[in-house]
């Protein structure tokens, strides 16, 4: 069976991505389950393979993503000039380079070359420019293919939170949050657990927007006047969303644990208790684009840049998701093309 070509962005080069990138592979049974891609400069990896001590590995440079080496760790070699790495700091070149891996990653995934892509982590701030004006990877790579509905989707084992809104002001939150906003989340969650996660009839909760889900309009009038009206209309479009619940209850109980995806009103009421329960372990999945794109979900982490303490179990999740999605649908499109050859299939093997 031939492997996944899994592409894969740097990210800021001063953060912990090219470390926790350089970790995963430095494990040669990666190998096995796809074909790694990375777009910048071996110059560049191979600075912070030096600080952090490792010697006896490095990337196979190439010149186009169909050079690929299948047995090895391979890295399109965008630019030749030696690049200001400043480990730990935001700087302007920083911004430049992690730019100039994403837009050319993103390039040969439109065209085919790559199959999934893994995106490290960049800075929102010194990214920006003529060539990027969003708010994050996710706006940027929705606008990049033409896809108007989509969400970020953060996937651990079996929890899977999404947000109707994402990198919002908390000042704009309640007034960015309609019944339009959220079926429209609801339809993209749904047919990303059915597609991507071959879940057939998904569970979804939702959570509401004010504490205690307003209290029956005490604390709070959007759960009546907007999160219900949107639950049950997504429960007639046959849809099964519950709720809404309230946060602390509802992940402090356990209860999440009932259903396959959350939908939560806005991002740190999702990302807080996602990562409290999943930390070092959760991916990032921009749910609703036609291609698969995963990333760790920590940032840049300048603190510990260069340190060799970095964790790379986020972004090897992030590898395992992006290519057991692109299997899942494939096989979810197979089973829609021939119905009846799987249905034959099925009979056979209950017989």
């Amino acid at each position: 069976m031939e492997t996944i070509k899994l592409g894969i962005s740097l990210g800021d080069i001063n953060g912990i991505g090219i470390e926790t990138i350089v970790k995963t592979f430095l494990d040669k049974e990666m190998l096995e389950f796809c074909t790694p891609i990375a777009y910048g400069s071996t110059r560049v990896t191979s600075y912070h393979r030096k600080v952090l001590g490792i010697n006896d590995w490095s990337f196979n440079g190439i010149k186009r993503a169909e050079e690929a080496n299948p047995k090895l760790a391979n890295m399109v070699q965008l630019w030749d000039e030696e690049v200001p790495i400043a480990l730990g700091q935001s700087t302007p070149e920083a911004g430049k380079y992690a730019l100039s891996s994403l837009t050319a990653a993103v390039e040969d995934l439109k065209q085919g070359k790559i199959d999934v892509l893994v995106t490290a982590p960049i800075n929102k701030n010194n990214i920006q420019g003529p060539d990027f004006n969003f708010p994050g990877h996710t706006e940027y790579l929705a606008n990049a293919f033409a896809t108007k509905d989509y969400m970020m989707l953060l996937v651990s084992d079996n929890l899977r939170v999404g947000l109707v809104t994402g990198h919002v002001p908390l000042a704009n939150v309640a007034r960015e949050i309609t019944q339009e906003k959220i079926n429209a989340r609801l339809r993209v969650m749904n047919q990303s657990l059915i597609k991507d996660f071959g879940i057939r009839k998904p569970r979804i909760a939702v959570l509401g927007l004010n504490p205690h889900s307003g209290d029956n309009g005490t604390i709070g009038k959007e759960e009546s006047e907007i999160i219900i009206p949107a639950i049950n209309r997504a429960y007639s479009e046959q849809i099964l969303a519950f709720g809404p619940y309230s946060s602390d209850g509802f992940f402090g109980s356990g209860q999440y644990t009932q259903f396959d995806g959350v939908l939560a009103m806005y991002h740190d009421q999702g990302l807080t208790p996602f990562k409290a329960i999943s930390f070092d372990q959760g991916v990032n999945y921009t749910a609703g684009l036609p291609i698969v794109r995963t990333s760790p979900d920590h940032g840049t982490a300048y603190d510990i840049a260069g340190k060799n303490v970095a964790s790379e179990h986020s972004f090897r999740q992030a590898v395992f998701l992006a290519i057991d999605i692109y299997r899942q649908r494939n096989h979810h499109d197979e089973i829609n093309a021939n119905p009846l050859k799987i249905s034959k299939q099925k009979r056979e093997y209950e017989r």
